[in-house]
């Protein structure tokens, strides 16, 4: 599938409105409980593979509603319902209150300190865009991305590469990136690839059935007509990386000069779904999963091809573990090489 005609289905799926939810607007607390549940009944994809039973979730919930609850009340059963669901891309969205599901990364080391890791970029780092980056120890690039949601543009990605230009490696911090655009993860990711390869698949629900999916349909991955980095490459990670991080990780781990190094991802691998309540309330969750190149969910998180967490007395000492393995390993794949550049891209020999 070319880039394009990939978009135009992820935007299609983004926000695509259910068609289901009565367009006649009422406050009856069960209505709007009877009107979630189907809801979700219908289009959640992940019941089966999390082990979800929604009917017995029904029974539990059912009995909470009343007639004489007011909206405060209502929005905190509903919102605990769709916790039950453990997944961070599902929302009940009100005037006065968004519901919001934790717990895929509260229980994980944090694996990154803002004020040790600023102590890398120092005071005079260079911000491309929203890439803050600077050139550490042996030569060797830094940046961080905190954000899929914030821009970034072919000329930043121009003027990145332009600045590392004469580093040996590179390393792509993305600890706590929350997610966002997957048009930034695709850009980015396409700009460390050699050619065209197939980087995951797509399904989507074809019925109300909680395991009716389509056959797995190929993502491919374009390389960028622009410069590309063919270096070496270590990605930073932990739990903190969810969603439009997720996949920018299960892309760049299929290239052979990237290494993903640090914690296990966040997870969250299913494009949201939106809708609406009979009370106008919003509501937001996974319909359609994004499946690894091995057809297999990455829902809750991708491990890190080296494992390391940030030891208590190096942030002590205004250490990043994790930045300093990738220091060593990149060391280690470039310390007999010289870096060059040639008119089709950067090269790693």
């Amino acid at each position: 599938m070319k880039k394009s005609g990939f978009i135009s289905v992820l935007l299609s799926l983004f926000f695509f409105a259910s068609c289901d939810v009565s367009d006649e607007y009422t406050v009856d607390p069960q209505a709007n409980f009877e009107a979630l549940w189907k809801l979700i009944d219908e289009k959640y994809c992940f019941f089966d593979y999390k082990g979800i039973n929604w009917d017995a979730v029904y029974a539990k919930y059912s009995v909470q509603i009343s007639d004489t609850m007011d909206r405060y009340q209502l929005f905190n059963v509903l919102g605990k319902m769709l916790a039950e669901l453990q997944d961070g891309h599902t929302n009940l969205i009100s005037s006065f209150n968004t519901s919001q599901f934790w717990n895929w990364h509260e229980n994980y080391p944090d694996n990154f300190n803002p004020v040790v890791q600023g102590k890398y970029l120092g005071d005079a780092y260079k911000s491309i865009g929203e890439l803050n980056c600077c050139i550490l120890r042996n030569n060797f690039g830094y940046v961080y991305y905190g954000s899929f949601s914030a821009s970034v543009s072919e000329a930043d990605l121009d003027n990145l590469f332009l600045y590392f230009e004469n580093c040996r490696g590179l390393i792509i911090d993305i600890r706590n990136n929350g997610g966002g655009s997957l048009v930034h993860s695709e850009r980015i990711a396409s700009r460390f690839v050699k050619e065209k390869l197939i980087v995951g698949y797509i399904i989507h629900k074809k019925s109300a059935g909680h395991n009716d999916f389509s056959d797995p349909y190929p993502i491919e991955l374009e390389p960028s007509k622009r410069k590309k980095w063919l270096r070496p490459v270590a990605v930073l990670t932990n739990r903190g990386c969810y969603s439009a991080a997720n996949d920018f990780v299960n892309k760049m781990k299929l290239f052979s000069q990237v290494k993903i190094i640090g914690d296990r991802t966040g997870g969250g691998c299913g494009l949201p779904f939106h809708s609406e309540l009979p009370n106008g309330w919003s509501v937001r969750f996974s319909s359609s999963p994004l499946l690894d190149v091995k057809k297999e969910y990455t829902e809750y998180g991708i491990d890190p091809q080296m494992k390391v967490d940030i030891e208590e007395e190096d942030q002590l000492n205004n250490i990043d573990t994790i930045i300093e393995e990738a220091l060593t390993y990149l060391w280690g794949e470039t310390a007999a090489s010289v870096p060059a550049v040639t008119d089709t891209g950067y090269i790693n020999k």
